[in-house]
């Protein structure tokens, strides 16, 4: 498939006249191009074992709870309902099974990265992640760009995620807080999936029929033209939402390329986490529909940085009318809990993140995995403040054996920090004039891939970002709406 896809774009820019909107796509395909190495096909193909390795290791993590065998996600549900004491003990067991996997995730780690090294050597480039950053598009953006966004979320968003943690535990009435305090699956570790106060999880709808019933009355109240296109899929036969036995597990949307018709697929059990999904893919779903304006494949083919933006964005477009499943005290606890995960995320995301942008540059150094776990520890004290690891230091400084992204597709992380920020300027603009807000990010959405990435989120009434000024215009909103709603 390698070698036709080069045929193929090398036929294609062989065209003498090809059709207006191609200029941003004529970007990607000479990429390709440039990275095309016939060398390196059997190392792509070892490259990708090696993520199927790790993630076959992580599948067969299992743990013994009051006597029956549990996956270790399998446990965080269980353990999620338990008191303080039995949410340690769970914690600690899972994170003990993850530890002893370190050996086979450091050794397939250090097969991988030789392999993304050599990669990169044979496809003439010093650095895989000069390579990476041309394999995925980034021509509007530089490494230096991410740097100081990690240095403007340290300065600005850290803090605030200090103040969010600093609530969470005065609401537990602990010392100091935990990780089992935020999530007991070890491989999440920033989370907070548990309430402080004791209160039942939020339970939004009951059944598959309820939830696309009620979403509808969401997006037709967010705007109409966008109603209209849930209710196109949900006549189309294109939403399987309900998790039912054997079916593969996750969230997604995808677009079938004939009918140009986007297709929802996930596993509702009735949680609000299921109700935020179906709110995210829809966005992605808006995405396709506006984009079916554009004849050719490759103006369909929008940068990840922006395809985020209309997804996270719909999520806090759609939060005001989500009393449409709650009482307006739970709509507001939901609506807190979304933004408080936001500022959660900032600066785990950066610890993702600055992690490959050193492995990548220091190959030599990374190859030994006790040089790993120290580096993440730098970071993880760098950017999580507020949540107390003493005694637990082996499980946390390796914390990049539990990010699959780092093994399985690198330099995959930041696209969704940055698509964050983007959207919640796209929500501010709706504050101020929704009408206005959502002519702009539907026109956005409408341009697909012939517009460049900066431009695409002006278009949206936004700007790409990654300056300290703008986070702390972001993260000043988020807080004054989360106070605004009451700190529940």
């Amino acid at each position: 498939l390698s070698r036709y896809n080069d045929k193929l774009n090398r036929k294609l820019l062989a065209v003498d006249d090809l059709p207006e909107g191609y200029e941003v796509a004529l970007r990607t395909i000479q990429a390709e191009i440039d990275l095309f190495c016939e060398e390196n096909i059997p190392l792509l193909v070892d490259e990708y074992q090696c993520g199927l390795n790790y993630n076959r290791i992580i599948g067969l993590q299992t743990v013994t709870w009051n006597g029956e065998e549990v996956t270790i996600t399998q446990l965080s549900g269980i353990a999620a309902q338990l008191e303080r004491p039995k949410r340690e003990e769970a914690w600690r067991l899972g994170s003990q099974r993850v530890l002893e996997d370190r050996e086979a995730i450091n050794a397939n780690w250090i097969e991988v990265l030789k392999l993304r090294q050599q990669i990169a050597q044979n496809a003439g480039y010093d650095s895989y992640r000069d390579y990476a950053w041309l394999m995925r598009g980034r021509f509007d953006y530089t490494p230096a760009d991410s740097e100081t966004f990690h240095a403007a979320i340290e300065k600005i968003v850290v803090p605030a995620a200090a103040r969010v943690y600093e609530h969470f535990r005065e609401q537990l009435g602990v010392d100091t807080l935990r990780p089992w305090d935020l999530n007991v699956n070890p491989m999440r570790a920033t989370d907070i999936d548990l309430d402080p106060l004791g209160r039942p999880a939020l339970t939004p709808f009951a059944d598959v029929d309820t939830l696309v019933a009620k979403v509808q009355i969401v997006f037709d109240s967010v705007d109409p033209e966008l109603g209209a296109y849930f209710k196109q899929m949900e006549q189309n036969q294109m939403l399987d939402l309900a998790n039912t036995r054997g079916k593969a597990p996750g969230a997604y949307c995808t677009t079938y390329p004939i009918t140009g018709s986007p297709f929802i697929f996930m596993n509702a059990v009735g949680k609000h986490n299921d109700l935020q999904t179906m709110l995210h893919e829809s966005g992605h779903a808006f995405h396709a529909f506006e984009t079916l304006n554009l004849p050719y494949l490759h103006q369909r083919d929008y940068p990840l940085e922006f395809a985020e933006v209309a997804s996270m964005a719909m999520e806090l477009l759609a939060a005001p009318y989500l009393e449409t499943f709650y009482t307006p005290e739970d709509a507001a606890r939901a609506r807190i809990e979304h933004l408080q995960g936001i500022l959660l995320f900032w600066p785990y995301m950066a610890v993702v993140d600055a992690f490959q942008h050193w492995a990548y540059t220091h190959v030599e150094e990374a190859l030994d995995p006790n040089n790993c776990d120290a580096k993440w520890a730098e970071l993880w004290q760098r950017f999580i403040v507020g949540v107390d690891y003493t005694g637990l230091e082996e499980d946390m400084k390796t914390g990049w054996h539990r990010k699959q992204h780092i093994h399985r597709s690198p330099f995959y992380y930041i696209e969704y920090g940055l698509a964050q920020l983007g959207a919640v300027q796209v929500w501010a603009n709706s504050l101020e004039n929704q009408t206005a807000a959502l002519t702009a990010y539907r026109q956005a959405l409408s341009l697909g891939g012939t517009a460049k990435l900066p431009d695409l989120y002006s278009a949206a009434g936004a700007r790409l970002a990654f300056d300290a000024d703008t986070l702390n215009q972001a993260v000043d909103l988020v807080e004054t709406t989360i106070h605004g709603l009451g700190q529940v």
